[in-house]
C-alpha cells in the first residue's frame, strides 16, 4: 500500500499509515488478514461493506468538491 501511495505522489511513512489502518479496522471499515509470505507475516486489508459505503460517500463528496473548484 505504501508503494502504491508513493506512485500517486503521496509521501506517507509506515508510522503514519499503520495507525490509520488500525483505526479504520477498529471502526469496522477494514478487515485485516495476516498471511505468511516467504517466512514473513504480511498484512492484507479488505474493505468491509460498511467501508465500501463510506468510500462511495467520500468519492461523491470529492467529486462534488472538484466540480465546485472547477467552476
Amino acid at each position: 500500500m505504501h508503494e502504491e501511495l508513493e506512485e500517486h505522489g503521496y509521501e506517507i511513512s509506515a508510522g503514519t499509515l499503520y495507525p490509520i489502518l488500525h483505526s479504520m479496522e477498529s471502526d469496522g471499515l477494514l478487515l485485516k488478514e495476516n498471511r505468511n509470505v516467504e517466512g514473513k507475516i504480511r498484512k492484507y486489508y479488505t474493505a468491509t461493506s460498511k467501508g465500501e459505503v463510506i468510500l462511495d460517500q467520500a468519492r461523491d463528496k470529492a467529486y462534488e468538491l472538484f466540480k465546485e473548484i472547477k467552476d
